[in-house]
């Protein structure tokens, strides 16, 4: 699945990946999310050529949204991604007739380069909502000072500060689009990601026994090697609303590429 999963996205032009160990812990940590019932496997002469998940979140708001998640083959016809998607959303339709009433709406998304999947969502009525980019740094050269507010340090994550640190990313991520309402899969999936749960990559600011905010930086070794280069990931990017407004992300974010470069060049 993996393997679909990865084929996808080099077609599609995506520049990230997911190694084995990452997915293996993602699917054990799922949220909302039952492999028995909400899982579909497509083989072809016994091989694996693409899947589907349904999953589902609830908004602050308290709106239902629904993850009709596809993929397939890049080698396989569209019809494919087509009936995988088609199934997923009538498992989501499935899940969300068991919910209370309220509002609920199917969500996918989708990479620039990515023609088929659009067409495909396109065509089952989907329409655009919300637009993301990447942006990527030529070099890790000509960094600019941008020092911490006053008051304010970075500390050396310790494995009992996790549970805070996520408690303090949940919080300030309340304000973003689409946030939600977390689950202790989420905690899960947030300590067993082998991959972004590389605390010694973070950069955490605190405020005596307050987190302030963070970047929680990750590096992808399998996938630098899948693409031979050396790139790591400023991302979980966070400030809370009392520290917000002072250059605390400034700061947070040139650390973390600062950590990132130096581990890249001794990542021993």
């Amino acid at each position: 699945m993996n393997d679909v999963a990865n084929a996808s996205r080099i077609a599609e032009g995506e520049v990230w990946l997911t190694s084995y160990d990452q997915f293996r812990a993602f699917y054990e940590n799922l949220s909302n999310c039952d492999p028995a019932t909400d899982v579909l496997v497509a083989e072809r002469e016994g091989r694996i050529v693409g899947y589907g998940r349904a999953s589902w979140y609830e908004e602050l708001g308290g709106q239902r949204v629904y993850e009709p998640t596809a993929f397939i083959h890049p080698e396989e016809a569209p019809e494919l991604l087509d009936a995988v998607t088609a199934a997923m959303e009538e498992r989501c339709r499935e899940i969300a007739a068991a919910h209370p009433p309220g509002p609920k709406v199917l969500e996918s998304e989708g990479a620039d380069g990515a023609a088929v999947r659009v067409s495909v969502l396109l065509a089952r009525g989907y329409e655009p909502v919300r637009y993301s980019f990447v942006m990527i740094r030529p070099n890790l050269d000509d960094l600019s000072d941008a020092p911490l507010p006053d008051g304010l340090e970075i500390r050396d994550v310790q494995p009992d500060q996790l549970r805070t640190i996520f408690d303090a990313e949940v919080e300030a991520f309340r304000d973003h689009w689409g946030a939600s309402v977390p689950t202790e899969a989420d905690y899960r999936q947030f300590l067993s990601d082998p991959v972004q749960g590389d605390h010694t990559l973070w950069n955490v600011a605190w405020d005596g026994d307050q987190v302030a905010g963070m970047v929680r930086g990750y590096i992808n070794e399998a996938e630098n090697q899948s693409f031979g280069r050396k790139r790591g990931w400023v991302e979980n990017i966070s400030v809370r609303r009392p520290w917000r407004r002072r250059g605390l992300a400034r700061a947070l974010i040139g650390a973390s590429i600062r950590t990132l470069r130096d581990h890249l060049s001794n990542p021993g």
